[in-house]
């Protein structure tokens, strides 16, 4: 008789383990913290700039420096941790306790740091302003406002519409009621927003995995425990993180067939960024069921566009807001492009030839980005007639992935909405758990390198402090690799040569497996641990 395992908290070697993990979470949350005081975004008006024990961070080249080095390393740190958590928690049939400790203490720092990698905080700070003045935030612009520069918005936003929905706008004049002008404070109340979006993830995806044949425990810290995903929603304080906890939510519930409560999730989703009113055509197809006949499906989709109208109605009648977050929708975004987006590329190479050609550029923009709006809603039409009832989810996540990828412009945290739905319907321990690493480590290397705040006579610096944190990210992914622990865990999802080179080097350095080490290449994991 096998003598019983006791869960890998209760274990002594493993509790040390799990606190290393905290430790290591911690420090590199901190780092972040102490990095943000020289290069995160700091509001003019903040009283922050007004204390002499800053000045050295954000003025003083020397600090400056020192904030680039402790930003850089302290997001790779928490790479790190990352990695470290996932093999504490395998095999993965443990519970979410250690999972939401670790959550909580890590992001104790991210909650209290000055903004980073985004400003998009001090937009919401004045669109709430706008509410409050009783202005429409899909007619009128963040410039009516007075003082609107000195509370920290991009001038990019001064005439510009956001797509938000009307219940985030209430949710941004609720926070800066409760707060005022106080911007620290502001930031905060959305940073608590954004943690009840990660609680809905958190208890939503689990439910959803499982439907799948998923382990949630995997599934939530791949998604939830990701540094690029704390950054995201914590330190920047993005709404994102509301918007993905409504919409996991509305899908696991159309999946369990409760058709309307999924469409009250969804529609919340929506009143926070409408992009997720992509997935009801499929919400409805998993409330109609399975074996669904075409009468019935129609009939469903009329049910869910109903609903789903009547529902977006009441939530535009306060305020008088209406149905105006389906023209700011269309334009978001249309007038720029990031270089990294496949499309936003395509706009740099036709701009570089257009120039090089002596040929006018002013159509470039908006041509490639109505191709790639057509070339996305093509796909997710097709996906939505195309496919098993059994796929369902996976087609939403493809045609989510389309319209979201398929645009100039394509943020960081626009993968974080994909993320979920690819971890609830299983993500394979081969080359798309590398591509979820590479993916996580290439945009916290970007946001230190492209998103870090410099006074305007420093401008002069700002390659030489890109090129600080470059090198810091180099020596860290080096440090990484030269860990045995974190090539054992790589070691299988990499191509077979590189394995096997991996492997050697592994077993030179001996066998010896550490708590919270995951086995060596080749040992058999149990059951639970396979998802």
């Amino acid at each position: 008789m096998n003598a019983a395992v006791a869960p890998a908290s209760q274990r002594p070697a493993a509790r040390g383990s799990f606190l290393l993990v905290l430790a290591e979470g911690l420090i590199g949350a901190v780092l972040v913290f102490i990095g943000a005081l020289g290069v995160g975004w700091l509001a003019p008006g903040s009283a922050l700039n007004r204390w002499p024990s800053l000045v050295f961070w954000r003025i003083e080249i020397p600090g400056v420096m020192t904030a680039v080095v402790a930003l850089t390393a302290g997001v790779w740190v928490m790479f790190s941790a990352w990695l470290r958590l996932g093999r504490y928690l395998q095999p993965w049939g443990q519970s979410m306790r250690a999972l939401w400790i670790a959550l909580v203490v890590w992001s104790l720092p991210l909650m209290v740091s000055i903004p980073i990698f985004s400003r998009d905080v001090y937009a919401y700070i004045g669109q709430g302003r706008l509410m409050r003045g009783g202005f429409d935030p899909y007619v009128d612009s963040i410039s009516v406002l007075p003082n609107w520069l000195q509370l920290g918005t991009d001038v990019m936003w001064a005439d510009s519409q956001t797509a938000y929905g009307p219940l985030f706008y209430w949710m941004a004049a609720g926070t800066v009621a409760l707060t005022g002008l106080n911007i620290e404070a502001s930031i905060l109340g959305f940073r608590l927003l954004s943690w009840v979006g990660i609680a809905l993830v958190m208890f939503y995806l689990p439910r959803l995995a499982k439907l799948h044949g998923v382990n949630g425990v995997k599934a939530n810290w791949i998604t939830v425990a990701n540094p690029l995903f704390l950054l995201s929603f914590l330190a920047s304080a993005h709404n994102d993180a509301l918007m993905i906890g409504l919409a996991v939510g509305a899908t696991y519930y159309a999946a369990k067939r409760r058709g309307v409560l999924a469409i009250v999730f969804l529609v919340a989703s929506v009143g926070i960024k409408p992009i997720t009113l992509i997935t009801l055509p499929f919400l409805a197809l998993l409330w109609a069921g399975p074996n669904a006949s075409w009468p019935k499906r129609i009939r469903y989709w009329v049910y869910a566009g109903v609903l789903t109208i009547a529902l977006c109605w009441l939530m535009g009648l306060p305020g008088g807001l209406g149905f105006g977050w389906i023209s700011a929708t269309l334009s978001a975004g249309s007038g720029y492009y990031v270089i990294y987006a496949p499309l936003g590329f395509a706009c740099y190479v036709l701009f570089t030839l257009c120039s090089a050609f002596g040929l006018g550029s002013e159509w470039v923009l908006s041509a490639v980005g109505l191709l790639g709006r057509v070339a996305g809603l093509a796909i997710a039409v097709y996906l939505v007639f195309k496919g098993s009832y059994s796929r369902l989810v996976q087609r939403l996540l493809l045609a989510f992935a389309a319209i979201t990828v398929l645009a100039p412009v394509v943020h960081p945290w626009y993968l974080l909405w994909l993320l979920p739905f690819f971890a609830a319907t299983g993500i394979r321990d081969d080359w798309q758990s590398l591509w979820v690493y590479a993916t996580v480590g290439f945009f916290i290397a970007l946001g230190c390198i492209d998103q870090m705040f410099v006074w305007d006579f420093n401008n002069g610096w700002e390659g030489t402090l890109q090129l600080i944190s470059l090198a810091v990210t180099i020596i860290s992914v080096a440090l990484l690799l030269c860990s045995r622990a974190t090539r054992r865990q790589l070691a299988p999802l990499m191509p077979r040569r590189v394995m096997k080179w991996l492997t050697k080097v592994s077993a030179k350095e001996g066998t010896t497996t550490r708590a919270g080490d995951p086995p060596p290449s080749g040992t058999t994991a149990p059951p639970e641990a396979r998802s």
